[in-house]
């Protein structure tokens, strides 16, 4: 059974929901405002939120940002009465998996979150032989997923190995972005392309003290991630 933190501060819209996603099999966690679902987020196991923009205490922004601080792992999508574009670019920025319009259809929103998960659920990193990797200054340990450099060690997420591993054996060459989110996310949609750039800007900050290491993008292109003077 799936468990789901849903952060909404309308009680009423909130149970509604709550029993209908109930119906799925999803057991659902209520939050009635940010910082209540961000508590919940430190102390439970989810795998996935749906966040409420409006909130008292912490808004839907805001929360999502510490969640994602704490364990980008973890899908989510926000509800919001808006229809700014403003609000909706924010919330991807985030790395929000999707982004519902209320009024919506709950079936509707049972689908949505039922195709995130199966995208989730297929992102794993590929095992190799020899668990250490060496790119450039680092060695990237693919059965701990870790990235070790000469002053730093940082403890990848599952899909940070993955893209990682992705971009390694496709080095020094353009790589058009549908093929990176297929190969990944599973889908070249525009949710998840907004997904793999908060995933790309991660990973040049954790190869930023090498110079010799970078994912460039190619406007209308693709990425591509170089590695000078590499040497098999």
């Amino acid at each position: 059974m799936k468990k789901i933190l849903l952060a909404e501060d309308d009680a009423d819209f909130a149970q509604v929901l709550k029993h209908y996603l109930e119906l799925f099999d999803f057991e659902v966690h209520w939050a009635s405002d940010g910082a209540e679902a961000f508590s919940a987020f430190q102390n439970e196991v989810f795998q996935f939120c749906i966040l409420d923009v409006m909130m008292p205490k912490m808004d839907g922004f805001t929360l999502a940002e510490k969640m994602v601080n704490y364990n980008p792992e973890v899908p989510f999508l926000f509800l919001t009465a808006k229809k700014l574009k403003e609000d909706k670019i924010r919330g991807l920025k985030l790395g929000a998996d999707d982004y519902i319009v209320k009024p919506f259809e709950a079936d509707e929103l049972v689908l949505r979150i039922q195709n995130i998960l199966k995208r989730s659920e297929k992102t794993t990193v590929t095992r190799t032989e020899s668990s250490d990797i060496q790119i450039g200054k680092f060695v990237f340990d693919t059965k701990r997923l870790q990235l070790k450099g000469e002053n730093s060690l940082q403890q990848l997420t599952e899909k940070e190995a993955s893209l990682l591993l992705f971009l390694f054996e496709n080095k020094n060459q353009l790589l058009k972005r549908e093929l990176i989110l297929q190969a990944i996310w599973d889908t070249d949609d525009f949710f998840s392309g907004r997904s793999m750039d908060v995933f790309i800007s991660r990973l040049r900050k954790y190869f930023k003290e090498d110079e010799n290491i970078a994912i460039e993008s190619k406007r209308n292109l693709g990425l591509e991630f170089r590695i000078l003077n590499y040497e098999i």
